[in-house]
């Protein structure tokens, strides 16, 4: 295997990791303000990812920094396409960090209030964003031989793409009420209950429509969609609350590999013929073998310290 293929398939591995950790953060994130009915409920629901979520950032990090150092054709042209939509999802994930850090900073209701609408605002538009920007890219945009989007904000939102942005917001809001399901106890394990059923129908429509839609591309993605939405399904059925939550970890992990796999060998096509690939995009063979050195000694490092922080936080929340 040649370096631009293995980083190509580490790459996919982080944005998968990525959203799959960060993708209960932002379930949990939207619903602890519906399924609270007090400050000290919401608070509690919340701490359910206090340990995890600014940990679970740094997979963003991780995959944003191995893209632009693998593929600086695909890091360019990603992000100059996608511009207006990368300024939502941070000025997003801002509001929603400073409103989790400070949420308690500050006694008083009004604040905590307008805390938790900027938690469940952070947390809602990064998934939508992020959806309609990777779905985008993988299915194709005007590019020129540049690499440079041709068109405006409406060759961004093509039907496919929206699709792809609505089914990972709702299979998001599943993963998350999943998890609380998961992380909770009493009235607050049983409202989870809820919003898991209540999630499902969403995330059933809009995520299987969308590997529906993934599924019949060209691509090497048929089976990776067949395993996600049966672990969509699961999710959904299966009443044991740690099985549930594997299975809607498979349904999202996969969702994003099935995109991604969907335009391989391509990382961005291009309607105009002026294909992005993982050879035209690739950085040169000396900076690969150099890259590749330095995530055999990190990526490790970062698994090991999640994996120890989540066995140390495993037991439920008490309320």
């Amino acid at each position: 295997m040649d370096l631009a293929t293995l980083w190509f398939g580490l790459i996919v591995f982080f944005w998968s990791s990525y959203f799959v950790l960060e993708g209960f953060d932002f379930g949990v994130g939207v619903l602890a303000r519906v399924l609270g009915r007090t400050e000290s409920e919401r608070g509690t629901l919340l701490s359910t990812i206090g340990p995890f979520w600014d940990g679970n950032e740094v997979w963003l990090v991780v995959a944003g920094g191995a893209t632009f150092a693998a593929f600086p054709g695909w890091y360019a042209s990603l992000t100059s396409a996608y511009y207006l939509p990368l300024v939502v999802i941070l000025v997003a994930l801002i509001l929603r960090g400073v409103a989790l850090e400070f949420r308690g900073k500050h006694d008083d209701r009004t604040w905590r209030r307008r805390c938790d609408l900027g938690i469940a605002v952070g947390s809602a538009l990064p998934p939508l964003a992020w959806g309609i920007a990777l779905a985008g890219a993988a299915h194709g945009l005007p590019l020129d031989a540049r690499g440079v989007l041709v068109g405006g904000l409406g060759e961004l939102l093509r039907p496919y793409a929206v699709l792809g942005g609505l089914a990972l917001l709702a299979m998001c809001l599943l993963h998350g009420a999943v998890f609380l399901r998961l992380r909770t106890t009493g009235a607050l394990r049983d409202r989870a209950g809820r919003a898991v059923v209540a999630t499902a129908m969403p995330a059933i429509v809009l995520g299987g429509g969308f590997l529906a839609w993934t599924g019949v591309r060209e691509g090497p993605a048929e089976w990776l969609v067949l395993i996600a939405g049966a672990g969509l399904l699961a999710g959904v059925l299966v009443r044991r609350d740690g099985w549930a939550f594997l299975a809607t970890t498979v349904a999202v992990g996969l969702t994003v590999v099935a995109v991604f796999a969907s335009a391989f060998p391509a990382l961005m096509p291009s309607t105009l013929g002026h294909d992005l690939t993982i050879m035209n995009a690739a950085s040169p063979a000396y900076g690969m073998r150099i890259l590749t050195w330095a995530g055999a000694l990190f990526v490790p490092a970062v698994l090991a310290y999640q994996g120890w922080s989540y066995w140390v936080f495993r037991k439920r929340v008490v309320g």
